[in-house]
């Protein structure tokens, strides 16, 4: 059996998700634009999943496959941030062959104005919010980002 047609409401909705999405991005450039921060998209989500290990720094395998990229997109991504002094490849200690990504001092400096630049981003997108508005919409983001019934 065919799945349903959308309905205009379903349409509606994907689109003002689609152009919450764009405005969102928007507003985390001119955040970033005006901390002077030179990183990319894709390098900020890489400086946010290497700030997420803790002990072992991942491997370049582990970030290509948290990315969903080639192995060979997360070398340049590393290259790039590591010539701005954000990451460094350091040695497994338990195999030679394995090069782990550790972010520097200035790669966790470079992360706190990521994430401030993206709670201030936010935080304009929300400002016309009510705090219980802000609380049915991140449960409904939420579930749709998570599936029902998935651990918050």
């Amino acid at each position: 059996m065919p799945s349903p047609e959308p309905t205009v409401s379903t349409s509606n909705v994907a689109e003002q998700l689609v152009r919450l999405t764009r405005r969102m991005h928007r507003a985390h450039k001119q955040q970033l634009e005006r901390l002077d921060l030179a990183c990319t998209p894709a390098q900020s989500r890489l400086l946010r999943i290497v700030g997420h290990y803790r002990g072992t720094p991942p491997r370049m395998a582990d970030l290509a496959e948290r990315l969903e990229v080639v192995p060979r997109a997360v070398t340049t991504l590393v290259d790039a941030l590591e010539a701005q002094g954000a990451v460094r490849r350091v040695p497994d200690p338990t195999n030679r062959r394995v090069v782990r990504i550790e972010l520097t001092d200035s790669g966790r400096s470079t992360l706190r104005a990521l994430r401030s630049a993206r709670r201030a981003a936010a935080e304009e997108i929300l400002a016309p919010l009510t705090a219980e508005q802000r609380e049915v919409l991140g449960g409904l983001l939420s579930t749709l980002v998570d599936g029902p019934g998935a651990p918050h």
